[in-house]
């Protein structure tokens, strides 16, 4: 496949069909023999016989001789006319009648286009049930939360995962926007004028509106756009290979969450039973690998924007190979990334043992605000218990940073005869579930709110499960 690079041995099969050379030359035949129909329903002299021809043969494709035939013609679009004239000699005067190129070549990136996200959309869907059945489990166990990556105020592992999942339901979102969004460029000529087909139709404007209609309907879109160059407007690549690009955003930062707390022990993704790492570092990371390939994808959207901006008036042809590559190039590594993500996601591994013992780590420092509370209620002074409070902290901190300690501020709390009055109440005070607010319910609510509803679509593809390719 053009451009597909090594991606095309990572993608699933049906991607990889999806932008392969059998089913583009297909297409290009489904979509000749879509116009014959039209046409002849508009009363050109086509016969039943020719359309009947032109379907036996629509996936019979003999790639050697178009092989020959681009080799001499140096046209692609001409070469696979003519290895169809071969196997339809009686339909071969009609054979792509009042189209030029762009007529297949542009339809046909429209269809791999909204087919494409047709593979994508299930994918993502499944990735989110399984961060939305993680977020569900984990949703009131508390941990960590982090600001600039330094210890802030506790939030819950499920919560966390909400905040991939709010990403992952804004890509769907928009996955589905744009393919929604998605024309057909039909049947418009050279320049777009429809100058071939109103001349073929003696100047019946009409006819020449209802064979773009007939034409788009057979195609299953539902809307053409209404004028277009030679090309429909490569702004319409800009826009689905933007979506794109946000999802691999997505994915790069859930994927970089999780490295960070697979550092930290905290949470670690899936290891393959007969998986083997590298003999220094005896595991290996799917999440970096779609780091990695999420990067690939983002750099990619520089070709759909540079193609959009340099085209010159009714087309240019430096399009063609750059479309070539970027398009099938970003759906392939969406496809990789989306797989590689659901399978990171079925099997996370959460260690509450260590976030238990690195939430105690820290939690002292966070609760001073706390202890000063119960220190008033029971008759002492603000401003004192602050500073008796600040001293005691500085010390323990002191212990931890340049000693290598353990975190012994409570130690020092229920040593120092001050905090005497509220040394029963320690236990409730640092209870980490007292410090992370409405995170459960949070979760809850976001879950059946925003998440389950939008998977409603996607049910019959929940249970599908992926290989990956290492």
């Amino acid at each position: 496949m053009a451009g597909a690079g090594e991606l095309s041995s990572y993608a699933s099969e049906e991607m990889h069909y999806n932008f392969s050379d059998k089913k583009k030359f297909i297409t290009w035949r489904k979509l000749w023999i879509f116009l014959a129909k039209a046409e002849k329903a508009l009363g050109l002299p086509i016969t039943d016989a020719q359309i009947a021809e032109m379907e036996s043969h629509a996936e019979d494709i003999d790639f050697a001789v178009a092989a020959e035939e681009e080799r001499k013609l140096r046209h692609d679009v001409m070469a696979h006319v003519h290895t169809f004239a071969h196997c339809c000699p009686t339909a071969a005067p009609i054979i792509h009648l009042g189209a030029t190129s762009c007529y297949v070549g542009d339809n046909t990136d429209l269809i791999a286009l909204r087919d494409g996200f047709n593979i994508l959309l299930p994918k993502l869907a499944r990735v989110i049930d399984r961060l939305a059945n993680f977020a569900e489990e984990y949703a009131d166990l508390p941990t960590l939360g982090f600001t600039h990556f330094q210890p802030a105020q506790l939030t819950t592992v499920g919560k966390r995962a909400c905040l991939w999942l709010q990403d992952l339901v804004m890509d769907v979102r928009n996955l589905e926007r744009a393919r929604d969004d998605l024309r057909f460029r039909g049947v418009k000529g050279t320049t777009g004028t429809q100058a071939s087909f109103l001349q073929l139709f003696q100047g019946d404007h009409d006819k020449v509106e209802e064979l773009d209609k007939m034409v788009t309907e057979m195609a299953g879109f539902k809307k053409a756009y209404l004028v277009t160059g030679q090309t429909y407007s490569r702004k319409v690549d800009v826009d689905c290979l933007s979506t794109l690009t946000r999802l691999g955003a997505s994915a790069h930062k859930i994927c970089t969450d999780i490295c960070l707390l697979a550092n930290l022990k905290e949470i670690e993704e899936p290891f393959e039973k007969e998986q083997i790492g590298s003999s220094a570092m005896p595991y290996k990371m799917h999440a970096e690998r779609s780091c990695s390939l999420a990067r690939h994808l983002i750099a990619l959207m520089a070709d759909p924007l540079q193609t959009a901006s340099g085209q010159w008036l009714e087309r240019t042809l430096d399009d063609s190979a750059n479309r070539r590559i970027s398009l099938p190039e970003s759906f392939l590594t969406a496809d990789i990334i989306l797989s590689t993500l659901q399978n990171i996601t079925e099997g996370l591994v959460v260690y509450p043992k260590v976030i238990e013992r690195d939430i105690h780590h820290e939690l002292p420092f966070m609760a001073t605000e706390n202890n000063i509370m119960a220190i008033v209620k029971a008759g002492g002074n603000r401003q004192e218990c602050h500073e008796k409070i600040r001293v005691l902290s500085q010390e323990a901190a002191a212990v931890v940073k340049q000693e290598g300690g353990d975190n012994d501020l409570l130690v020092r709390i229920q040593r120092d005869p001050y905090f005497a009055p509220i040394l029963g109440q320690l236990d409730a005070l640092l209870d980490p579930k007292t410090f992370i607010g409405r995170a459960p319910q949070q979760v809850k609510t976001f879950l059946a709110e925003e998440v389950r509803p939008l998977l409603e679509p996607y049910k019959a593809n929940m249970d599908v499960k992926v290989e990956l390719v290492l």
